[in-house]
């Protein structure tokens, strides 16, 4: 078994928290932003093994930025988060 590790972000849409992997493409929500962050970890643990099952795990991990160090996965570097605005017409 190995450890991937991933960035989450967590953002509400109305009542609902949902949680974001953008390395993965990857999403789930709860009512709480702890059962999101519950519920994004089960997500992810199941299209990773989906993955491994399929026979894609490594062409998926490579393609979302993670480098193949010996048995583990390095993730990509995470180098900041910003929030910026855009004017539109």
């Amino acid at each position: 078994m190995q450890e991937i590790a991933f960035t989450v972000h967590i953002f509400k849409d109305g009542k609902t928290y949902v949680a974001y992997v953008p390395e993965l493409d990857v999403s789930s929500c709860g009512a709480t932003d702890e059962e999101a962050r519950r519920n994004i970890r089960d997500a992810v643990g199941g299209f990773l093994d989906a993955s491994a099952d399929m026979g894609t795990l490594s062409e998926i991990l490579e393609e979302a930025g993670y480098i193949r160090e010996g048995d583990s996965w390095r993730e990509p570097e995470f180098v900041s988060l910003d929030r910026l605005t855009a004017n539109v017409k």
